[in-house]
């Protein structure tokens, strides 16, 4: 059962087009369905803002991720399930944020899919350009990627739907049990 009190990071790591910001949106919505409050942090909409001055080159996703990583402890001490859909292509990274918060309330969410069929669901066009050489430092073509090696949950968007993804996540967390909060 979902504590009242108690907030979590939720954090979704995985390659760009594996489904972590689809997956994030609909568990946003069925945490708030279930009484308690959920905030979506996603990289496109923090690039624009808290981290406007960061490039992609390593030294700066590292900061980049410290910085969510501030960000999302301040909503969990707030009884807030902060849900994070970052690329954070580096273990030592998410193993930071990990560290920063209280022991149990960082779950780390490996958002898995093979490159290939992150490619095909490409809207932007990212990955084509990348193999032309028209962006530089792109994860998983010209930058690396290192999964977890102890996630607390996998969830491979390959073969679940996002339904079936987000009610893996529900039933980690305790949530598919609980009702709304009274």
């Amino acid at each position: 059962m979902i504590n009242n009190d108690i907030g979590q990071i939720l954090w979704l790591t995985g390659l760009s087009g594996a489904g972590k910001s689809t997956i994030a949106a609909e568990l946003k919505r069925r945490i708030n369905a279930l009484g308690r409050q959920a905030v979506v942090l996603e990289g496109d909409g923090l690039r624009r803002g808290l981290c406007s001055d960061l490039t992609f080159s390593p030294k700066d996703r590292k900061e980049n991720i410290r910085r969510v990583g501030e960000v999302s402890k301040l909503f969990a001490a707030t009884g807030v399930f902060c849900i994070s859909a970052f690329i954070s292509p580096y273990r030592a990274d998410r193993q930071l944020v990990r560290s920063i918060v209280p022991r149990g309330q960082f779950i780390e969410i490996f958002v898995n899919a093979p490159i290939e069929t992150c490619e095909r669901r490409d809207p932007k066009g990212l990955y084509a350009k990348a193999r032309r050489g028209e962006i530089k430092d792109f994860t998983g073509i010209t930058s690396p990627y290192e999964p977890p090696e102890n996630p607390e949950i996998e969830i491979r968007t390959d073969e679940l739907s996002v339904a079936e993804s987000v009610a893996k996540i529900l039933d980690f967390i305790g949530a598919a049990k609980s009702g709304p909060a009274r």
